[in-house]
C-alpha cells in the first residue's frame, strides 16, 4: 500500500478547500430550499355551496395551518352542485394533490378540522415521498 505524503501547507490547503466546498453546497443547497415552493394547502368547494359556517370553518382551519408551517393555501372553487368540501395538500406545482381531509357534508368545529388536518399531515411526513413534510414534523408535533 503506498501511502501519500503531503507537505503540511498543501495538506492544509486541501482541507481548506474541501471545507469551503462543503460550506458553498450547504449554503447553494440552503437558499433553493428557501426559493423551493414547499407545498401549499388547498380547500376544494363548489360554488353552488353557500357561503356558510361550513366552508368558513374548513377554511379558516385550512389556511391558519397553512400559516402556522409556512405553506401556500388557496381556495379552489368546482363549478358542480354542492358536494363535501375537501382539503388537499400538494408538495410540488404538477404533483398529484394528497386528500387530507373530507367534511362529509357536515358542520364541524375548527380544533376537530384544524387536528384532522394535522394529523394527516404527520402520517405523510414519514412517507419517503414527502420530504417536505418530514422537515416540518417537529412544527407539526408542536401544533398538537
Amino acid at each position: 500500500m503506498h501511502s501519500l505524503s503531503l507537505s503540511p501547507l498543501l495538506l492544509e490547503d486541501v482541507v481548506v478547500e474541501l471545507v469551503l466546498k462543503e460550506v458553498f453546497e450547504i449554503r447553494s443547497l440552503m437558499i433553493s430550499m428557501f426559493k423551493e415552493n414547499c407545498g401549499k394547502l388547498m380547500v376544494y368547494a363548489s360554488t353552488g355551496i353557500p357561503r356558510g359556517k361550513r366552508l368558513e370553518s374548513v377554511r379558516t382551519a385550512a389556511k391558519e395551518t397553512a400559516k402556522q408551517l409556512n405553506l401556500d393555501f388557496e381556495i379552489v372553487r368546482l363549478d358542480r352542485a354542492p358536494s363535501p368540501i375537501y382539503v388537499y395538500y400538494e408538495e410540488n406545482d404538477g404533483d398529484e394533490p394528497i386528500p387530507l381531509y373530507c367534511d362529509e357534508g357536515k358542520m364541524s368545529g375548527l380544533e376537530e378540522i384544524s387536528g384532522k388536518i394535522r394529523n394527516m399531515m404527520f402520517v405523510l411526513s414519514f412517507h419517503p415521498n414527502h420530504s417536505v413534510l418530514k422537515g416540518m414534523r417537529s412544527e407539526l408535533l408542536k401544533l398538537f
